[in-house]
């Protein structure tokens, strides 16, 4: 009887996975270079000085953080009185399959800021980096630092030492080197199958299973399928970037370490002194505490706090106990450290 009744409304909601809305707030794009674009969001009522400048990973769209209205950390923070920038890095074509880390961090990354300074009339920004974009924003902070006015990281690859976390143990046996000369860039597809076998009774069975089950809560489809939209969203990574990251940051540990090199300059954690926060999901599986936290060790900042919050990787940024209790929190800690 129950699956009867679902039928009756199974095209419904099935429709509404085809048709989701996300990425609602209203922005202006205000920059574009090769495939990537810089979008500003501007405050109702402007209480900040100093912008907050977001850096997100080169995997997936960006709109996780602009989920829906109730579940948008951008919309949080302009709430609380800034202005926001946010890159959205677009999909490399095969000609962008030789951009490298260097190319990201010391033009791209360099470029927008100061975009977005000039923008804002500033002469540095509040750096926000979420997952690789954090560890993006952490080197571009070791070498551009007079830029940056704070550095706050999210869900942030930072150490591989037997830390529990699944991306590190798929990148013991991967060969990254392999895939770019098979692909040249890295396709999503591989990707997003890749990150759902790490777990894959959860990812492939048991949350269709839910989905199932609660079709008779409009809602509840909703919120289900703007995150089945941005899960299966994702772009191609540029091959060598890809390489250099899983090689240098995962393999190697050479971010953590202060062995990286780009540009030919030393990319040093512990030449970073700017305020830092760092935000870590308890139950992340991704990129666990353990992987994240030595960065507060590691840099030469004396003023640096880490927030561990009882969410996983994506929790952090969607739940709604994230947005009522991790994100105010947040704002309060940028408010006590900046114009």
């Amino acid at each position: 009887m129950e699956a009867a009744e679902r039928s009756v409304i199974a095209p419904d909601r099935l429709a509404t996975l085809l048709t989701a809305d996300v990425g609602q707030t209203k922005s202006e794009r205000i920059y574009r270079e090769n495939k990537l674009e810089l979008h500003q969001y501007t405050p109702e009522t402007k209480r900040h000085e100093t912008p907050i400048f977001i850096v997100y990973a080169l995997v997936n769209r960006p709109y996780i953080l602009d989920l829906q209205p109730d579940r948008s950390v951008i919309r949080r923070l302009l709430e609380a009185g800034y202005e926001v920038y946010l890159i959205d890095w677009g999909e490399p074509s095969r000609l962008d399959s030789s951009l490298g880390l260097d190319d990201y961090v010391c033009r791209y990354l360099d470029n927008t800021i100061s975009v977005a300074c000039e923008r804002s009339d500033v002469d540095s920004v509040h750096l926000l980096g979420y997952c690789m974009g954090g560890s993006l924003a952490t080197m571009y902070t070791a070498l551009f630092q007079s830029r940056v006015r704070t550095l706050s990281v999210m869900a942030t690859p930072v150490v591989f030492n037997q830390t529990g976390g699944l991306l590190e143990r798929w990148a013991t046996y991967y060969d990254p080197k392999t895939v770019v000369e098979t692909y040249g860039n890295v396709p999503a597809e591989l990707l997003a199958a890749q990150f759902a076998m790490m777990e894959p009774i959860a990812n492939l069975v048991t949350k269709y299973v839910g989905f199932y089950e609660n079709l008779d809560d409009e809602q509840f489809v909703e919120n289900f399928a703007r995150m089945e939209l941005w899960t299966w969203d994702g772009v191609d990574v540029a091959g060598r970037a890809f390489r250099e990251f899983v090689e240098d940051v995962y393999k190697q540990n050479k971010l953590i370490n202060g062995e990286m090199e780009l540009n030919g300059q030393s990319v040093n954690p512990s030449a970073i002194d700017v305020p830092l926060l760092q935000i870590v999901g308890q139950y992340d599986h991704i990129v666990p505490p353990a992987s994240s936290k030595p960065l507060n060790d590691a840099v030469g900042s004396t003023d640096e706090q880490i927030i561990e919050f009882p969410r996983g990787h994506i929790g952090i940024s969607v739940s709604t106990k994230a947005h009522e209790e991790l994100w105010p929190r947040v704002a309060s800690w940028y408010a006590g450290r900046g114009p």
